[in-house]
C-alpha cells in the first residue's frame, strides 16, 4: 500500500527551508533523488482490542517495512513491539523516507528498529526523513530506535512532528554515533551533516516546543569542550507526559558525570509544561544506551506502574 503522490510532494518540500542543505543540491548520477525505490513510506496504526493493543493498520513501500507486532515484554505482556526494517541495508544518497505512527485513544506501543540506521557514504545530494507521530488521549508510546551511524561524508536531515494530548505519554529517543568507530583506522566525526528538528504540539495545533540541532563536523571541530569534548556518542531523549508523572521522574534524574566510566547526563524541563529533555554523552555506545534504557524504565514504572523485564543483549 502506497502513500498518495500528493503527500510525497509535500514531504519532499519539507526541507525547502533548511539552509544547511544548500551545498548538497546536486543530483546523484545513479538515480535522481526520491524516485521509485528511494522514497520509502511506512504507516503504523495502533488501537485497543480488549486488554491488548493491536497493530491494526500498516501501509508500507520499500525500502521501509514492518512485520507483525510481537508480545514478548514480560513487564507489559499486552504491549506490542514493532520493528521498523530497511531492506536497502542503509540510507543512501537521494533517499527520501517517511514514517508515520498513530495511536488511538488508550493504545500502547513500543516501536524500534531492527538494527542501527546506517547513513551510507555520499558524494552527491543528501538523504532525508520525515516522521509524524500522533497520539490519542491516554495513549502511551515508547519510540526508541537503535543508534544512527553516519558514514564518511554522509548528509542526513530528519524532521519530526509530534502531536500529543495532555493525558498521553510519548518517550522519544535518538542516539547519534560518531561514525564507524572500528572501520579501518576509525571514522569518527567524518560525516558532513546531521540535522534533526523535532516540533511538538497539542492536537489542536497549540505549540509546545521545537528543538533543532545541526551537526557539521567537517566545518567545526566537535572535540571542543562546549560541544562533544572527549565524548563520541550523543543521545537525545524527549519525554512528553502529564505533569503528575513528569515531576517525579525529573526528581529521580539528577545531572551526573562519571569521568572514569566515560559518560555524563542530565535532564531539564521542556517549556509549556510539555515534559522533559534528557541528554546523555559518552565514549562508548553501550554505556549511552544503558543510560537511555534506565531512563525509559523510570518512565515506564512511573507512568504505567509496570515491572521492567531484564534486558537481553541481543536487543
Amino acid at each position: 500500500m502506497n502513500a498518495p503522490a500528493t503527500d510525497d510532494i509535500l514531504r519532499m518540500r519539507a526541507f525547502d527551508d533548511a539552509p544547511e542543505l544548500a551545498p548538497y543540491q546536486d543530483q546523484p548520477p545513479q538515480m535522481p533523488a526520491g524516485v521509485v525505490g528511494k522514497n520509502g513510506y511506512l504507516h503504523l496504526g495502533f488501537a485497543r482490542r480488549g486488554t491488548r493493543t493491536a497493530l491494526i493498520d500498516v501501509a508500507q513501500r520499500p525500502p521501509l517495512l514492518a512485520q507483525q507486532a510481537l508480545y514478548y515484554d514480560e513487564g507489559m505482556p499486552d504491549l506490542p513491539h514493532v520493528m521498523i526494517i530497511c531492506t536497502a541495508g542503509g540510507v543512501l544518497q537521494g533517499d527520501r523516507q517517511t514514517i508515520e505512527i498513530a495511536l488511538a485513544t488508550g493504545a500502547e506501543a513500543h516501536v524500534t528498529t531492527q538494527s542501527a540506521t546506517k547513513i551510507q557514504e555520499m558524494d552527491a545530494n543528501f538523504a532525508a526523513q520525515v516522521q509524524d507521530i500522533a497520539l490519542g488521549d491516554n495513549a502511551y508510546l515508547e519510540y526508541l530506535p537503535d543508534p544512527v551511524i553516519p558514514y564518511r561524508n554522509a548528509r542526513f536531515i530528519t524532521r519530526t512532528r509530534v502531536r500529543v494530548p495532555l493525558s498521553a505519554t510519548l518517550l522519544y529517543s535518538e542516539i547519534l554515533m560518531p561514525g564507524r568507530t572500528h572501520h579501518r583506522s576509525g571514522e569518527r566525526f567524518e560525516y558532513a551533516l546531521f540535522s534533526s528538528t523535532i516540533r511538538a504540539e497539542r492536537p489542536d495545533g497549540a505549540a509546545l516546543c521545537t528543538e533543532k540541532f545541526v551537526v557539521e563536523p567537517l566545518r567545526r571541530d566537535l572535540r571542543e569542550v562546549a560541544v562533544m569534548g572527549q565524548f563520541d556518542v550523543f543521545a537525545n531523549v524527549l519525554l512528553f507526559a502529564p505533569p503528575e508523572h513528569v515531576e517525579p521522574i525529573f526528581a529521580e534524574t539528577p545531572a551526573q558525570f562519571d569521568r572514569a566510566a566515560g559518560w555524563a547526563s542530565g535532564a531539564t524541563r521542556l517549556p509549556n509544561g510539555a515534559g522533559l529533555a534528557y541528554k546523555v554523552v559518552g565514549i562508548e555506545r553501550e554505556m549511552v544506551q544503558s543510560k537511555v534504557r534506565d531512563f525509559s524504565w523510570r518512565v515506564r514504572r512511573q507512568v504505567k506502574g509496570a515491572a521492567v523485564a531484564p534486558h537481553f543483549q541481543w536487543r
